[in-house]
């Protein structure tokens, strides 16, 4: 009688922005522990991430955050087998310490090592919660990153379309700022957005015939429309102004999203990133996607933002093809997410 497989135990790390984040993964698919330390309670007094404190604040939380991660999911490093790490995009010092924590490990225990991409790590988030059928359309959508990418099979990445300036989350925060929201900006504009009860129409930049997105357009408008407003003595009514922006926003992201699935035959669409969060938009994708008669793959609340399970789901991709990266890689803060996939 065959023994039953061996689980696939990998031991990931996520340190590219603001959060240091460390998990156990299961065959790819299964959480046994994911562990998050946020610093958004440090940075919101700068009113954003400042680099050198988050890298700093990596340094100081990396380890406990290791071990706690292993202590919940009732396993020792000798289970593991191997060691994946946020390669890039990112911080250049905060990957840095995900980085050297990484190689360290895989070092001294004699582990293999996995470099990955932190979108593909967004991404594939959704393989923790539902099953993947290719081909298919992702949309991702976060503070540094706005995409439309096709997968024709597992691993494969193509964009097809991208930001020309400001990602979605940027352009949140920079508009939060502005209507005196604390920061993070993304979280208070959805919420006042829900609840208004009317709106200033604002511009869509539709971009014809291409795929790509603009926001500093949009930004310029919303800026524009506060500002008149100051100069006559008035404070322009803040749900009415999210409203507005967060709609122009929204209505650009699903319909492009849902033209690519259109046009590429997809099976699935899938939502991914930080503003993935976003109840506005995840309510206006469900619908598109309903129309369509497409399946939405839409992470839980607590995947969507930076964290080490997603990591974990994404090098199961090169552990399964034996693609194991080098001790003498480095942290690339621009990263190809094609160049890393297949």
């Amino acid at each position: 009688m065959n023994s039953p497989a061996k689980s696939v135990y990998l031991l990931a790390i996520e340190t590219s922005c603001d959060e240091t984040s460390a998990a156990v993964i299961e065959n790819g698919t299964t959480i046994r522990s994911n562990v998050v330390s946020s610093q958004i309670e440090t940075h919101r007094r700068f009113g954003g991430v400042v680099p050198e404190i988050a890298s700093r604040q990596h340094v100081e939380t990396i380890t406990w955050i290791l071990q706690e991660a292993l202590d919940q999911a009732g396993l020792t490093m000798e289970d593991m087998s191997a060691v994946a790490v946020t390669q890039g995009p990112g911080l250049v010092g905060s990957l840095l310490v995900g980085v050297i924590a990484a190689k360290s490990l895989a070092c001294s225990l004699e582990l293999p090592l996995i470099g990955v991409h932190h979108i593909a790590g967004h991404i594939y988030a959704n393989q923790l919660v539902h099953k993947l059928e290719y081909p298919l359309v992702s949309l991702v959508v976060s503070g540094g990153h706005t995409e439309l990418i096709y997968m024709e099979s597992e691993g494969s990445f193509r964009i097809i379309g991208q930001t020309r300036d400001d990602a979605a989350g940027e352009a949140y925060d920079k508009i939060a700022r502005a209507l005196k929201l604390p920061y993070p900006g993304g979280p208070h504009i959805d919420r006042l957005a829900q609840e208004a009860d009317g709106e200033i129409k604002m511009p869509r930049a539709w971009l014809e015939n291409s795929y790509d997105f603009s926001f500093s357009g949009l930004k310029s408008a919303v800026l524009n429309v506060l500002n008149q407003s100051r100069m006559r003595g008035e404070e322009p009514v803040a749900a009415h102004v999210a409203k507005g922006f967060q709609s122009s926003v929204v209505e650009v992201l699903v319909e492009k999203a849902g033209r690519a699935v259109k046009e590429y035959g997809a099976k699935q669409l899938l939502l991914a990133g930080g503003v993935a969060a976003n109840r506005g938009l995840r309510e206006a994708l469900t619908k598109r996607c309903e129309e369509l008669g497409v399946p939405l793959l839409m992470p839980p609340m607590d995947l969507c933002s930076d964290n080490a399970a997603m990591i974990g789901a994404a090098a199961f991709l090169k552990w399964n093809r034996g693609d194991i990266t080098g001790l003498d890689f480095k942290a690339e803060p621009v990263l190809s997410l094609e160049k890393w996939g297949y």
